[in-house]
């Protein structure tokens, strides 16, 4: 009986001692379970803020920049310009009548003097000849003036000596009036010969005239009558409205007129050389230099005219030519470039977005000056020290928080292409890490 009571106590024991065991499993099991899930909602929250970082940092604009650089290189100014001849002259005729004949044609060369065509003025002619006669006529008339003067003076003479008593005064006076009438009478027919003589000279002036001829020596460039034709006196003479019948041109050496903007014109000094390029010699280039400008600018162009010569020593020149004169300019140290990918087209004018200090956004206008192609010269808005955004995105404002793809790329030295640009850009940057 003992023995069964203490078996059983035994029991009792060894079940009292398995309940304290599964009771310690099961507290365990729970608190592995408690960390468990501490452990993946840390794990879940901590997933989350780093996915609400990457979201944030991804809204976060990419940008690269450049910083302007100084225009170092001189510039190139090409202008288009006008080519003249030395001397131009447009040939008139000064007599009214008929071409009788012409003696060179278009691109003749003449020298100074040489008769170019002649001219029929019957007209003219007749009145010269009338004139001749009136002229003639005038000098008789002084050969009787001057006899009537001499019988005067002697008739005068001998009252004016003779003894008192022998003639009254009366008839001296009288013959002293015919002697002073006399003189009279003389003084106006020499007057009558020297206006006849006048009109004489006058119209041999005009014959003259007849025989068109060349001023200079140089080339016949215009030839505009043929025989025949009725020719009117031209350039307002005697109010006659006639046309050119020649131009003759001296084109051994040239003038070249270019108009050069107010901006430039400082730029252009007495003796500066010059390129000129032309149309129809596109693989040639003739030096010129400049010579003067007009020394004021042209209020309705705003531009400053400016002359240059050239030698023509083998005529290639030609007078009226367009060409193109280039201009090497001393380099600008107070002119910035920039790439053209960095404009900002925008209702508010050209803009450049700069990068501020808290790599915020700032728009800046900016009036620029030649294109370059890949790069823009800038004149005013920009300090050497700004860092303009290349490519920016179209959304990109003022004020907006940017990160900078690569600075260090973005600062090296010295000039930048259109192609190093693009290689700074964001997308070249994604496009890079994407292939590593």
């Amino acid at each position: 009986m003992l023995e069964a009571n203490k078996d059983l106590q035994e029991a009792a024991s060894h079940l009292r001692q398995g309940g304290k065991v599964l009771r310690t499993a099961g507290l365990i099991a729970l608190a592995a379970a408690a960390v468990a899930i501490a452990a993946g909602v840390a794990m879940r929250w901590r997933h989350e803020a780093a996915v609400k970082r990457w979201t944030v940092a991804q809204a976060v604009p990419v940008v690269s920049f450049v910083k302007p650089q100084p225009d170092g290189a001189g510039a190139r100014l090409i202008l288009p310009g006008d080519i003249q001849a030395w001397f131009d002259a447009p040939i008139y005729a000064r007599v009214n009548g008929f071409l009788k004949n012409w003696y060179f044609d278009y691109g003749a060369s003449v020298k100074a003097g040489q008769v170019l065509a002649e001219i029929e003025a019957p007209d003219l002619d007749a009145s010269f000849a009338a004139a001749k006669a009136r002229l003639v006529n005038a000098n008789a008339q002084v050969s009787v003036r001057q006899a009537e003067l001499q019988f005067a003076k002697t008739t005068y003479d001998r009252w004016r000596n003779s003894p008192k008593g022998v003639v009254s005064v009366q008839e001296t006076l009288a013959k002293k009036g015919d002697f002073d009438s006399a003189t009279a009478r003389l003084n106006a027919a020499i007057a009558d010969v020297n206006a006849a003589q006048g009109e004489v000279g006058r119209l041999e002036a005009l014959e003259s005239f007849k025989r068109i001829t060349a001023p200079f020596d140089g080339e016949v460039t215009e030839r505009n009558t043929d025989v025949g034709a009725l020719i009117n006196a031209g350039s307002g003479v005697g109010g006659g409205t006639g046309p050119v019948l020649f131009r003759v041109a001296d084109v051994r050496k040239m003038r070249i007129f270019v108009q050069v903007p107010q901006r430039m014109s400082a730029y252009i000094r007495e003796g500066q050389k010059a390129d000129l390029q032309l149309p129809q010699f596109p693989d040639k280039t003739f030096e010129a230099t400049v010579a003067t400008t007009a020394r004021a600018i042209n209020q309705s162009a705003r531009t400053l005219l400016v002359e240059l010569h050239a030698g023509n020593p083998n005529g290639v020149l030609q007078p009226g030519s367009y060409t193109e004169v280039h201009f090497n300019l001393p380099p600008d140290p107070n002119t910035l470039s920039i790439p053209t990918s960095a404009l900002i087209f925008r209702n508010h004018g050209l803009e450049v977005a700069v990068i501020g200090k808290d790599d915020r956004i700032e728009m800046k206008k900016i009036s620029v000056g030649r294109n370059l192609g890949s790069s823009v010269e800038v004149l005013n808005g920009l300090a050497s020290s700004d860092r303009v955004v290349i490519s920016p995105p179209d959304s990109l404002a003022a004020g907006d928080l940017v990160r900078v793809a690569s600075e260090a790329a973005s600062t090296r030295k010295g000039r930048w292409s259109g192609t190093d640009a693009e290689k700074n850009s964001p997308a070249h940057t994604k496009a890079t890490e994407r292939t590593r």
